[in-house]
């Protein structure tokens, strides 16, 4: 008995390391040979170690198998979410998965999938052109680029596309980084980018008085106020003028004061900016973000869809970027994970709002003179995210922003005139008298 005593402790030890068969096995051959041969206390000694030897090595069989079992799932798990994203995430899949359940890993999870749909829905309209994805690490006071698919070569997740290997440790602790996938001069879509950014560190003072002049009141310790970041932002300027420019952005912000406590908020939005107003696409437009915003309360739609309005107002020139959405920012209540299913609702609206319109009119025909209207409203899109964006300002005051995935919002080409003015109840006069006075698009 002692011997199957000394065989159960050897094969304890080894099933709490790998390989758990291989070790438990030598204990049993252990105990086995330091079992009395004779007598009938040694007969019964050594049958007890055979039958713990036998059962001990079954579980040391099952242990291992079970082991290997679940290493082959994460495997799997793990390989499916690099195809299901345009580049590894910044965190890490495996930093990922450690830290699941808790929201920022589930944000992030979040922004990667809403990037993919969009670029994969995108480059299905547009087969003929293909995303560069652009992989870029953030330290404090660089803007550091890790590497890219050359202009013109194809992704991961699109034909052809091949995964670069990931180098280095989680990008956090690094001050963060970022993926920018950006399509040009395709034959649908002139310039269209979707940008995703998980980034950390100290906050500029620029960028902290920015943020206190809208109302937030942050305390920094000795001038420091520690932050994490991260989003999805896109912009899309289609060739046809008669398929509108969309806009969304979808991002959380932490940041941590001088005592300890903890500030979260949630921003976000998705707009259209039509060269010409098309009031079928308006509807579809608008009734697709509040029928998302309707599943969390019916008061969000009306509420945010005049915060898009009054946002995008261009103040020198009086008027709307375009015909609205919904935008919101600094949401904090009524709780974290009930405004993170709304964010989520509305990401998942992107592409449903958005992709039948311009499939609807990719194909359109369009004269010099409607796509040279569209070069002058693209040069009001230039101006207020200059001028006004509360995004493209935060980007520039923060140190080691990435300024080409900041500016990807502008579109290659754009036209100012002295003195445009369109000839009365044209068509180019009907979109200006909508962004002069928006219209309810849904009652």
């Amino acid at each position: 008995m002692a011997a199957a005593a000394q065989l159960l402790r050897g094969a304890v030890r080894a099933a709490r390391g790998p390989p758990a068969l291989a070790l438990a096995a030598a204990a049993g051959r252990r105990a086995l040979a330091s079992a009395p041969p004779r007598g009938t206390a040694g007969r019964g000694g050594r049958r007890a170690a055979l039958a713990a030897a036998g059962a001990l090595g079954g579980l040391g069989l099952g242990l291992w198998q079970r082991a290997a079992m679940a290493a082959s799932e994460e495997e799997r798990e793990e390989e499916e979410l690099r195809r299901r994203f345009m580049a590894p995430p910044v965190s890490g899949l495996r930093e990922l998965r450690r830290r699941r359940r808790e929201l920022r890993s589930r944000m992030e999870l979040l922004i990667m999938e809403t990037q993919a749909e969009v670029c994969r829905a995108l480059a299905a309209l547009d087969p003929g052109a293909a995303f560069a994805v652009d992989t870029w690490e953030r330290k404090e006071g660089t803007g550091g680029r890790r590497g890219a698919a050359g202009p013109g070569q194809p992704g991961p997740g699109q034909p052809g596309g091949r995964r670069r290997p990931r180098r280095g440790v989680t990008l956090a602790l690094a001050g963060g980084g970022g993926i920018s996938c950006v399509l040009q001069d395709g034959e649908v879509f002139e310039k269209a980018g979707v940008n995703v950014s998980v980034v950390s560190g100290l906050l500029s003072e620029e960028a902290a008085q920015q943020m206190r002049s809208r109302g937030k009141s942050v305390k920094a310790k000795d001038g420091k106020l520690p932050f994490c970041a991260m989003g999805v932002s896109s912009v899309i300027h289609p060739k046809n003028p008669h398929v509108p420019t969309m806009h969304f952005n979808y991002r959380y912000f932490e940041i941590e004061e001088d005592d300890g406590t903890k500030q979260w908020w949630f921003g976000g939005g998705t707009d259209l900016t039509p060269t010409y107003l098309n009031e079928e696409d308006a509807v579809h437009f608008h009734k697709t973000l509040k029928e998302a915003c309707d599943k969390h309360d019916l008061k969000l739609y009306p509420k945010y869809k005049k915060w898009c309005d009054d946002y995008f107002y261009i103040k020198h020139r009086g008027e709307r970027r375009g015909i609205g959405g919904i935008f919101f920012d600094d949401v904090d209540s009524p709780s974290k994970e009930e405004v993170f299913q709304f964010v989520k609702s509305c990401a998942k609206a992107v592409v449903p709002c958005y992709i039948p319109i311009v499939k609807r009119h990719c194909r359109d025909s369009f004269t010099p003179e409607e796509k040279l209207w569209q070069q002058l409203r693209r040069g009001r899109y230039v101006e207020f995210n200059l001028v006004y964006d509360r995004g493209t300002k935060f980007g520039l005051l923060t140190p080691g922003s990435r300024i080409e995935s900041i500016l990807m919002s502008l579109p290659l080409t754009a036209r100012w005139e002295y003195m445009h003015t369109p000839p009365e109840s044209s068509k180019e006069a009907e979109i200006l008298e909508v962004l002069r006075n928006p219209k309810d698009w849904v009652h």
